[in-house]
């Protein structure tokens, strides 16, 4: 069973009828006990940073989430994977999971640059290790919407990239945490995908 964690922020059910149209048994939970009997988690997300952690303390998933990322698979996706960070500049005093080390960053809106960045973008895959990218062809296309990316503080971490006014991190990988900063759900078949390769993950 994979637990979509439903903390009041984001696209929740279009990304659990994604990972049911790959094949996988979900359940749409904010109860720790369901994230803690799971097999894997999926961390949705749309929305502001500080909102998002405040909703994971109030509904006590803090814990159990960096509890499992020890233990199971987790995906975090796009807002849900900024909140694997230490931080971010949106809100500079609300500390994040800190599953993944690094900070999370604001675009420029300079040389004319439009923020939030809203489109698609190609990937440039960076390690063909990672589970998630199993059959993903450098520069494949996906869907991308946020304000903020992900700066990890190693560099390793990053498996695939992609160019808006700078390269930053579109995908994040370390052991069995994963980390999507586009919309796989709306990615169409590439999209598809990576969902599926993240159901099949043993």
């Amino acid at each position: 069973m994979i637990a979509v964690i439903d903390y009041g922020m984001g696209n929740i059910h279009s990304v659990a009828k994604a990972l049911q149209a790959c094949g996988a048994k979900v359940l749409v939970t904010n109860k720790p006990a369901d994230i803690k009997r799971s097999k894997k988690i999926v961390l949705p997300g749309v929305g502001a940073f500080s909102d998002a952690m405040c909703e994971l303390h109030k509904q006590n998933l803090v814990e159990v989430i960096k509890e499992s990322a020890r233990q199971k698979p987790l995906l975090g996706i796009c807002l849900g994977m900024q909140l694997l960070f230490e931080k971010s500049q949106e809100a500079k005093t609300v500390p994040g999971l800190s599953i993944l080390r690094g900070s999370v960053v604001k675009f420029s809106a300079a040389n004319g640059l439009k923020v939030p960045h809203m489109g698609w973008n190609n990937l440039k895959v960076k390690s063909l290790d990672c589970a998630l990218l199993k059959g993903i062809l450098d520069q494949d296309q996906v869907y991308f919407c946020h304000s903020y990316y992900p700066l990890p503080e190693d560099s390793q971490v990053v498996a695939a990239s992609a160019e808006y006014g700078l390269e930053f991190a579109a995908v994040a990988w370390k052991d069995n945490v994963y980390g999507a900063q586009f919309h796989p759900e709306k990615s169409q078949a590439v999209g598809l995908k990576m969902i599926k390769n993240f159901v099949e993950i043993c």
